[in-house]
């Protein structure tokens, strides 16, 4: 029998309701006397289950309902309709065993104090959830070691590089040692080794500890390098929850296939082998539909100069694009519009 899930969510729907106001004085007056709403449909009817120690990527573009999704499953959104069960619990009741298990990390919020050391917040957070002073300083150094972080551990918050904040910020949010991490952006505006660095300690994190992770990052290596699984939301509802390598399969029909040539060619030479995505002097860049794979590559061998051909998945951020591009077309566009 397999694992019960601890991540369920069911028909999560969360709508905002919005006074319209026009910008005059005109505009006021109407406010004033007859107001008219507009209705936000943030998360509409998300539903998907996570077991235990899954870390599942969540993709979407901006305003897609991913935070708003965090927010309800954490406990601090009540939704419009649905239900939701987390380490067996109803977030929105945020009962202190739930607060335990769980964590919220936001790359755009920080909750470290900046002109004290780190440390610093760390106690607090131990007094918070009540660990004794030994188990916290096992756990500060055990986590600080895995993050590279030791030698920072008194300086200032405010004297931190990004990356160093970031990863006192994991810090923190991990002392409790919760079952389930939401992570939302948690190498936003970091830079590339920074960005490995933090991949590299949440995937550990989940090995040693076996924690479920529930991850959104606009950074596709990010997902590829942490997630088999995925969630895809759009304009609020969810299109897509399956294995990465069926994202690929699903929304790309095609392989790419990148040449190095001898000489340079005209674009009007590969038309015949594939779509030209790019074509700059000697490199060229073919998109040559998966079932025609082996055909195409023999012709492309036999015809042109090729002194080097590799063939890859196409890149990720464009596989969602895709995603993105021909989502259900009954989601609509515009909210609807309400009059009190």
């Amino acid at each position: 029998m397999g694992a019960s899930p601890i991540v369920v969510a069911e028909d999560l729907t969360r709508h905002y309701r919005v006074a319209l106001k026009e910008d005059s004085l005109l505009g006021t007056l109407r406010h004033f006397l007859r107001r008219r709403y507009q209705t936000i449909r943030a998360v509409e009817g998300v539903s998907f289950r996570i077991l235990p120690g899954e870390v599942v990527g969540f993709l979407g573009p901006n305003g897609a309902g991913k935070t708003t999704t965090l927010k309800m499953l954490t406990g601090l959104v009540h939704p419009t309709r649905g239900k939701a069960l987390v380490a067996g619990h109803v977030p929105w009741r945020r009962e202190k065993a739930f607060l335990r298990k769980i964590t919220l990390v936001m790359g755009n919020k920080q909750q470290l104090i900046w002109d004290l050391p780190a440390m610093d917040s760390f106690r607090l957070n131990a007094a918070i959830y009540e660990i004794p002073e030994g188990e916290f300083r096992k756990r500060v150094l055990e986590l600080a070691e895995m993050l590279s972080l030791t030698e920072k551990l008194h300086q200032p918050v405010r004297k931190l590089s990004l990356g160093e904040r970031m990863k006192a910020e994991l810090l923190a949010a991990l002392l409790h040692r919760p079952e389930v991490l939401f992570l939302d952006e948690p190498t936003l505006g970091l830079d590339v080794n920074a960005q490995v660095a933090v991949r590299e300690f949440i995937r550990e994190y989940n090995r040693r500890y076996g924690a479920t992770v529930l991850l959104t990052s606009h950074y596709m290596a990010d997902i590829a390098a942490l997630a088999e699984r995925v969630l895809v939301i759009h304009q609020g509802r969810l299109l897509y929850d399956g294995p990465l390598a069926g994202l690929l399969e699903r929304f790309a029909p095609y392989r790419e296939v990148g040449l190095t040539l001898a000489y340079p060619l005209p674009r009007e030479a590969f038309l015949a082998f594939g779509e030209v995505r790019d074509l700059e002097g000697l490199k060229a860049r073919l998109l040559v539909p998966r079932e025609r794979l082996t055909e195409r590559v023999a012709e492309i061998l036999k015809s042109l100069p090729v002194e080097d051909l590799e063939v890859r998945e196409p890149p990720l951020e464009e596989v969602i694009a895709r995603v993105y591009k021909i989502a259900p077309s009954g989601l609509s566009e515009t909210p609807a519009l309400e009059e009190a």
